[in-house]
């Protein structure tokens, strides 16, 4: 009797470490798949950014072989075609130099 009660022991740790061995190998395998979907998203987020600050880098080219009457006279005609969106570009401008401005007095 005592060597049934020790093999139901032995079962009841086998059958343990068995789920256990299944649990672990169920979140690698998980933490394996987060890993591709966060190295695809890493991966996409660089290829967005590249490309935004080529455009950026295009488009600083483009201001500095110009004076400021042709840039004022361009953002006027932009303002005139699409009133909404300059309003916002503006308020977006406004707020980021004045968290900007107010910041940099925090550290004087």
């Amino acid at each position: 009797m005592h060597e049934a009660a020790e093999h139901a022991g032995n079962d009841a740790d086998q059958s343990m470490i068995y789920k256990g061995g299944n649990k672990m190998s169920e979140f690698s395998d998980n933490a394996q798949e987060y890993g591709r979907k966060f190295t695809d998203a890493a991966s996409r987020a660089g290829d967005y950014i590249e490309e935004k600050a080529r455009v950026v880098g295009d488009k600083f080219k483009d201001l500095q072989g110009k004076n400021f009457n042709e840039i004022a006279d361009e953002a006027k005609d932009y303002a005139r075609r699409k009133p909404g969106q300059a309003i916002l570009i503006s308020a977006a401008a406004g707020l980021v130099l004045g968290f900007l401005l107010r910041n940099g007095r925090r550290f004087f």
